[in-house]
């Protein structure tokens, strides 16, 4: 064989082996650290900004939320007397732990059955199709990352109905989402 084939049989393989880099990045706390270490993650807001209209900063402090950026995230196991492994928690997946059910209504609706949760432009795409959704059946602004973060965690009905309310800790999460969300519209602003 030509050592030319080699090489590409070589890359080839090696290029397939690995899975992706599913780690977070280092600097969590800054937006300007997270696009200059990944820019593909800030290319994947900004287009699901320019296709859905949900701000850069919503989307980051919802990912950092959910999943801290982590591609292969997911809930923790759930277990009997302690000890028996039981299942995980939901089916939440990926960088914007979405539930397997809502992913399909996704991929239904957009027609993209090849979109993976652990892949930021999908994730950030999915991000920007709730949050619409949320904006048209529940009126909650774009730019309220309080208000979509709890439409996010509790779903469209249950956001209707009030059910966060009854959950101080969730109402202080989301509390937490809105000022990361301030914190890093005010980053981005500088670092452009």
């Amino acid at each position: 064989m030509s050592r030319l084939l080699i090489a590409l049989l070589t890359a080839l393989v090696v290029g397939s082996c690995g899975g992706g880099n599913y780690s977070a990045p280092r600097n969590l706390d800054d937006a300007c650290a997270i696009a200059r270490e990944r820019p593909h993650y800030y290319r994947a807001f900004q287009r699901a900004e320019r296709r859905w209209g949900v701000p850069v900063h919503v989307q980051m402090a919802t990912m950092h939320q959910e999943s801290k950026f982590i591609g292969d995230a997911r809930t923790p196991f759930r277990y009997v007397l302690g000890v028996l492994p039981m299942g995980r928690q939901s089916s939440a997946y990926g960088y914007s732990q979405a539930l397997d059910g809502t992913w399909e209504e996704y991929q239904r609706a957009t027609g993209n059955r090849r979109a993976r949760r652990d892949d930021i432009r999908d994730a950030t795409d999915f991000m920007g199709w709730y949050m619409t959704l949320s904006r048209e059946r529940n009126g909650i602004p774009l730019s309220d990352a309080r208000n979509q973060y709890l439409a996010y965690h509790e779903g469209h009905a249950g956001f209707a109905r009030g059910s966060y309310n009854a959950k101080s800790w969730l109402l202080r999460v989301a509390d937490n989402v809105e000022e990361r969300s301030r914190r890093y519209q005010a980053q981005l602003a500088t670092c452009r």
